[in-house]
This record gives C-alpha cells, sequence and structure tokens, in this order.
C-alpha cells in the first residue's frame, strides 16, 4: 500500500524507524532526509559501495535494472542505497559496516590533566549591585557600572535582556561577562565561565570544554561530522552546495547541529548549561569554514581555489546559529590557501614546539584533505593533497569508520593474511590503519606486484565479477580497485612532500623531524606507510606522531589572545604552494603511483593478473 502522497513507506528495522519515500528517490536519499545514518562516502553517486542495504521485502528498481525481493536469492543480496529505489512499501536493512559507528573520535586523550595557558578574550566580574530606590532610580546598567567601578559604555543586546532578571533573582548578585569592553553576558554568581573549542573535521567533528577561569579541560568528545551524508571528500559536498542554493543551507545547518550538539553534551556531562559557554574557536579546513559560514564555495571548488575569507574572524555566535551565551562570539582560525585551512594553522601552533626544535621539519595532517608545511626556520612552505577517504576507510569496497569489528592490523602469518579488529570484534570492515597494513602485507607476500596488480595463486586472494580480490577475514575483502584507490591517495600525498621539497631547493634527507598529524596519523603503522611509499623513506626515529594537533591547538585559541595572535601571524607567513599547477605534477604523481621504490621484504611472486 503506497502511504499518503503517494509515496512508498520504507521500514528500516535496525532503526525502528518508518519513512515516506518521495517518487523517485533512492533509499540512501530518503534516509538522509529522515536523519538516518547509512554511511555514504561518495555522497550517493554510486562510486564507492559504503552505503550497502538488503531489502527484506518488497519491489525495488536497481538504477540500471529491476529487482523484487520475493525470493530467498535476493533477499540475501546486498545493494548500494543510493542505487535502489522503491517501487512498493520496502523493508530494510542496512549493512553493518554501512552503520558503524565511530570509536575513535579526534579527542586525544580525554582522561589526561590538561591545564591550559590561560589570556583569555572573556573575563567575568563577580558583583553585587545596590537595588533600586525611589530615591536612586538609574538604569540597571548605571547601577551596575558603578558597581564595577568603571563606564560600561557598550553591552550586548542579548545582555541587555537578561541583565534585568538576573540581577533581581539574585537580589543584586551577579556575573559580568566582558570581552573587550563589551559586556556579552550577565548570570547568576554561581555560574561557570565556560569555552568551547570545536576542530571541525571533513569526518569528525571534536569538541572540548575548557573553565575559562583556570585554564582546565574538563571534558571532550567527538562525533560524526554529519554532512558526510552529502559525501565523504570535500568536492562532493562542494559540488552540492554549487548546483542547489537549498542544499548548501543544508549543509550549513548541518554543521551548525553538530556544534549544538557537542555543546549540549559536553555541558551535560560536567553539570553544567550551555548558557554558561561564553566564547567559541573554531578551526577546520577552508571548505569547512565557509560551509559553517554559509559563504559561497563555487571559485573554492575550481582553479586557482580562491576562498571568500582568509584571515581570522570573530562573530557572534548567535549569527551562526549556536545556543551558547547571549553574547558569545566565535573566534575562526585563519585559513593559509587554497584547502589548507585554519585546522592547519591550529596544528603549526600546537606543534611548534616540535617543528621549531630543528632546521627542517615536515607537518603531516593526514585525512580526506591532506594538509602539508615544510618548515625551515621561520619559512612555511604549505600544500594540501587531495587524498581523498580511501586512507579513512572510503571509497574501499569493505572500507568503514574506526568502529568496533572494523581490521585494524593486517600481517602475514606463515604466508597467510591475519587480521585483527577494533575491540576483538567480528570482522565486518577494514578501517584505515588497516588499509596500509593491508598493502603491505600483500606486498610483502607478494600477492600484488610493484605496479598494484593482484595476482592469483595465492590461497588469501580470489576473483568475484571479473575483479581480483584479496580476503582479510570471512567478508571483508580488499580488491583491485581498493588498490588503486589506496595507490591515488599515496602518490597525492608523497608526491606533495617532494614538491614541496622541490619547491625549497632540499633533498628528502634534510628532514630532521616528521610530525604526523591527525588521528588517522596517530594510529597508523608509520613502518607501514614507509613500506607503500606514502611516507619519505627516513630513519624511524625521525617521525612523531602527536594525534589530533588541530583539537589542541583551537584550545589553545581559546584559552589564550597570544596564541590567536600567533596563529595570525603564522598564517600571514606561510607561502601556500598550488601543486597542480607545476609543470612536473603529473609525472610526479604517475612516478609515485607504483610501488617500486616502496621498501618492502617481498615474498614468492604470484602471478599477475593479465
Amino acid at each position: 500500500m503506497n502511504a499518503p502522497g503517494g509515496g512508498h513507506t520504507l521500514q528500516f528495522t535496525q532503526f525502528g524507524r518508518a519513512v515516506v519515500a518521495r517518487p523517485g528517490e533512492s533509499v540512501f536519499q530518503s534516509a538522509r532526509r529522515a536523519g538516518i545514518r547509512i554511511v555514504g562516502a561518495c555522497g550517493g553517486r554510486g562510486t564507492c559501495g559504503s552505503c550497502m542495504v538488503r531489502i527484506a521485502d518488497g519491489e525495488f528498481r536497481r538504477l540500471g535494472g529491476e529487482g523484487q525481493a520475493t525470493g530467498s536469492a535476493t533477499r540475501r543480496k546486498w545493494y548500494r542505497a543510493c542505487q535502489v529505489v522503491p517501487g512498493s512499501d520496502c523493508v530494510i536493512e542496512v549493512a553493518p559496516r554501512s552503520l558503524a559507528t565511530v570509536v575513535r573520535a579526534d579527542t586525544d586523550d580525554a582522561a589526561q590533566i590538561e591545564m591550559l595557558p590561560l589570556d583569555a578574550a572573556v573575563h567575568d566580574l563577580e558583583l553585587e549591585v545596590a537595588a533600586a530606590t525611589l530615591a536612586d532610580p538609574r538604569a540597571d546598567l548605571d547601577r551596575l557600572a558603578a558597581a564595577a567601578g568603571t563606564p560600561l559604555e557598550r553591552i550586548d543586546l542579548g545582555a541587555a535582556r537578561r541583565l534585568p532578571g538576573v540581577l533581581r533573582a539574585g537580589e543584586g548578585r551577579l556575573r559580568v561577562r566582558m570581552r573587550a569592553g563589551e559586556v556579552i553576558d550577565c548570570a547568576p554568581a554561581a555560574a561557570r565561565t565556560l569555552g568551547l573549542a570545536i576542530d571541525l573535521g571533513t569526518t569528525n567533528v571534536a569538541g572540548f570544554l575548557v573553565d575559562l577561569r583556570t585554564g582546565a579541560r574538563l571534558a571532550s568528545l567527538g562525533i560524526e561530522n554529519p554532512q558526510a551524508m552529502w559525501g565523504a571528500d570535500l568536492i562532493s559536498r562542494i559540488n552540492h552546495a554549487v548546483h542547489d542554493a537549498a542544499v548548501a543551507e543544508e549543509l550549513r545547518a548541518a554543521a551548525v547541529l553538530a556544534l549544538n550538539a557537542l555543546a549540549a553534551d559536553l555541558c551535560r556531562a560536567v553539570g553544567a548549561g550551555v548558557v554558561e559557554i561564553v566564547d567559541v574557536a573554531v578551526c577546520g579546513n577552508t571548505a569547512m569554514h565557509h560551509l559553517l559560514l554559509g559563504l559561497p564555495v563555487r571559485q573554492l571548488g575550481r582553479a586557482p581555489f580562491v576562498a571568500a575569507v582568509r584571515a581570522c574572524a570573530d562573530l557572534k555566535a548567535r549569527d551562526l546559529g549556536l545556543e551558547v551565551a547571549a553574547g558569545a562570539c566565535v573566534h575562526l582560525a585563519p585559513n593559509i590557501g587554497g584547502f589548507v585551512g585554519g585546522d592547519h594553522v591550529a596544528a603549526l601552533i600546537a606543534t611548534e614546539e616540535r617543528w621549531s626544535a630543528v632546521r627542517c621539519a615536515l607537518l603531516i595532517d593526514i585525512g580526506t584533505n591532506t594538509e602539508i608545511s615544510l618548515i625551515r626556520g621561520e619559512r612555511f612552505l604549505s600544500a594540501s593533497c587531495p587524498s581523498g577517504p580511501a586512507l579513512e576507510g572510503g571509497h574501499i569496497s569493505c572500507g568503514m569508520r574506526a568502529a568496533d569489528g572494523a581490521i585494524e592490523r593486517v600481517r602475514l602469518v606463515d604466508g597467510r593474511i591475519r587480521s585483527t579488529t577494533i575491540g576483538g570484534e567480528e570482522a565486518v570492515g577494514l578501517c584505515g590503519s588497516g588499509v596500509l597494513d593491508t598493502l603491505r602485507a600483500l606486498l610483502e607476500a607478494g600477492i600484488i606486484t610493484t605496479r598494484g596488480r593482484i595476482g592469483t595463486g595465492h590461497p588469501d586472494t580470489g576473483e568475484a565479477g571479473h575483479e581480483r580480490y584479496a580476503s582479510l577475514a570471512p567478508g571483508v575483502l580488499f580488491t583491485q580497485s581498493d588498490v588503486r584507490a589506496v595507490q591515488l591517495a599515496k602518490s597525492a600525498i608523497r608526491t606533495g612532500i617532494e614538491l614541496l621539497l622541490d619547491e625549497a631547493g632540499l633533498e628528502e634527507s634534510a628532514i630532521e623531524r616528521c610530525v604526523i598529524a591527525g588521528a588517522f596519523g596517530a594510529y597508523i603503522d608509520v613502518d607501514s606507510g614507509i613500506a607503500i611509499g606514502l611516507l619519505p623513506d627516513l630513519p624511524r626515529e625521525r617521525f612523531e606522531q602527536v594525534g589530533n594537533a588541530a583539537g589542541l591547538g583551537v584550545r589553545r585559541m581559546l584559552a589564550s589572545r597570544r596564541a590567536r595572535a600567533r596563529a595570525a601571524e603564522l598564517a600571514r607567513g606561510c607561502r601556500y604552494v598550488e601543486l597542480s599547477t607545476r609543470p612536473d605534477f603529473q609525472k610526479r604523481f604517475l612516478h609515485h603511483i607504483d610501488f617500486r621504490a616502496a621498501r618492502f621484504t617481498a615474498g614468492p611472486r604470484i602471478h599477475p593478473a593479465s
């Protein structure tokens, strides 16, 4: 039976939810519209295979074919949700790896006590204000100024609206929050003075709650970026925003929703209210920055990749839709150029003691959009590499986020492929750290050639649908297409490193310290990265893995005006290098596609694919 309005009802059994599909809408689109999370690395374009569903009952149309879930054989088959259009009411089962909840968010060690250097942009005054009388009927703000002993010439409208009620509820005792000479909030005397730091990543969003009176980090939390429903990579989201203004607003609203959710959950964790957050700092790459602010991204998505705004910005939080204190501001970290944004500036802030201690250092923040800086003294060369989501498990046939059941380590044991998963659960997919290990193991076993071709003749290889694969665990395969996706990603990063060195006139051996940042970077095996040619072939002791450096940097900017000033200085001092304009880019990129320069111990040679 059709639902009212002509649509079909989709029953998502794992969620206990029913959704009415609009005519012509795919299962993926219906789920996304209803807020049901199905991983879709490509944003529903049918290119990644991460949004797998099974039609347990009902009729449907596949893009490119017909189907009906009436026979047992069909009920066992998995389809891409973005390629299935219901033809009747349907019962939908979502594949476990397409549902997996992220368990490794970019929040560092929340249990570690952290005290940030404090020079906050917001300070508060605890005051006792004399009550108004017929003999002294001065305005509340005038009596507040008298109690403060200083003129209060500016007050935020939201703070002015709160002042009379707070003043009388506390019988004259209250707490006044000041920022750059402006009264931004009035609160009960017992209220806390909290700050919220946000690392707005392409894949995940990390939030940190900080006590702005002491500098103590109180709580941390990471969630998946809800914009991932429009694609795991930046270009997918930019294309959606460019072609439909309504979708651009949905992307902006999704980012705001994530920030408000983090604020609420973090405050709840420490028994505080969101109105006690009086200052916010946000970092993100240039695309995330623009999508959050609702800035045009058309010019950012095509050469010469120009940002609308580069410098840091201070805006009223309510103008973005953030649910915090009445007059709180949001400080957005400055961008550098192209897609190298404020998150990379924050990472530079957090790692300065590491890169400044040597003559030449490399900072790599590996992710969907990989940012690299080559640092010599006070000379900074920065570039971005469109590495895509493959190294984080996206655009991989059995790829998934870092969740329970994700394969994270792959090794050869007596010539056979053996894997371990996060949480020790049954394997349901492959996450980023496991991707590098898989390639290294396949190279060592001789299962793939230095050109990246999967061979035959090994008990852990096979072929399905004219595509060869290596079996990592029951039901978890690493295909020829997966190998190619990782080759493209690792070549983009390695080419970026090499071209920055060329720009500086340096050899790879000049790098005295290679700092690897980001949640993915924290969990990868550096030896595997070197072995497949992703990372420079340097002595192991020159590498440092620092986790979410952007998160630490944005916390420092939240707590310190000096850190904000240093961030602005670093952003101005970085010279952005657009790698794609170099005449030798394509040649270098193709050179690093292969594994011929990789360092590994070759196993017995398997017959390559013809």
